[in-house]
């Protein structure tokens, strides 16, 4: 493992581009600081770093004479997502010829309308992301396109019902599904396993209490009475956090809620275990 991996990992994590005070509290200042200067990763502004590979696909769309696309075009608009590409991700007219060694490569015709300097516009981007990536993934996209206020749910379904018929099925169900309410995109892809569990209907970030205010939880159905957490220690990064957390649920449980929490790598790595939970929890609610 070089010196630095802990570092990318975590910003990997955290969506490619992330204010420096983010990825602290996963790993260290001093070890942001060393990756900084060795060029692990890059300073974009003040309090905000990214990937390297934001560059690589700009180059790699200017070497294969077509344009920043997909994940490449979702982290260009500043979006979050669920895990950056292994490669840039570039689209090039249907009659061009290029090699994919440097990057992944997509087959299309773009209108002007959809381009903005070699980059595919917003509501572009979040449909070919809808149309080629696994659906918790591509909801994170969408989620972080609408709360972003750069796209909006009509106009996202409707270009999602004139993209062309493959994939067109699985865009409109992004389309439909996404939340600009979504906090980040591990909550969109707890959403996206909770949204495949038959009897379960979750709202992300509802306010639970009523006169008396416990907390905001990432996911709830109301009709069952469940609360459903994504956990992420970067938000437990020091003991008053922690302590707050857990009154917060307790509380939750006090007032009448089921409170279920889940990690960060049960979610990305074991969503089939994560979907069995939840559907173990909606047959015993009812």
């Amino acid at each position: 493992m070089g010196t630095h991996d802990p570092v990318v990992e975590a910003l990997a994590r955290l969506g490619g581009a992330r204010p420096t005070e983010d990825l602290r509290m996963l790993t260290s200042r001093r070890a942001v600081r060393a990756a900084v200067a060795e060029g692990a990763i890059l300073r974009v502004r003040r309090g905000m770093v990214r990937l390297p590979m934001l560059d690589e696909a700009t180059a790699a769309a200017h070497d294969l004479r077509g344009a920043r696309s997909h994940l490449s075009a979702a982290l260009h608009h500043g979006w979050e997502v669920a895990a950056p590409p292994s490669a840039p991700m570039i689209t090039i007219p249907r009659t061009a010829h290029a090699s994919a060694r440097r990057a992944r490569i997509f087959w299309s015709t773009l209108s002007a309308q959809e381009l903005a300097d070699g980059v595919t516009d917003p509501v572009r981007t979040v449909v070919d992301c809808a149309r080629t990536m696994p659906f918790g993934d591509a909801l994170a996209v969408a989620d972080s396109a609408l709360r972003s206020r750069r796209v909006r749910t009509n106009e996202l379904i409707a270009a999602a019902e004139a993209s062309p018929r493959t994939g067109r099925s699985k865009a409109l169900r992004v389309a439909r599904a996404a939340d600009g309410r979504a906090a980040n995109p591990f909550e969109s892809l707890l959403r996206g396993i909770a949204l495949g569990v038959p009897g379960l209907s979750v709202v992300p970030q509802v306010h639970i209490g009523g006169d008396e205010f416990i907390g905001a939880a990432d996911l709830v159905d109301v009709g069952l009475g469940l609360v459903i957490e994504a956990e992420s220690w970067g938000y437990h990064g020091d003991r008053a956090a922690f302590d707050r957390d857990v009154r917060r649920y307790t509380a939750m449980v006090r007032a009448g809620w089921r409170v279920v929490r889940f990690l960060w790598h049960d979610v990305r790595h074991r969503p089939a275990h994560v979907g069995a939970v939840l559907a173990d929890l909606v047959a015993v609610s009812r």
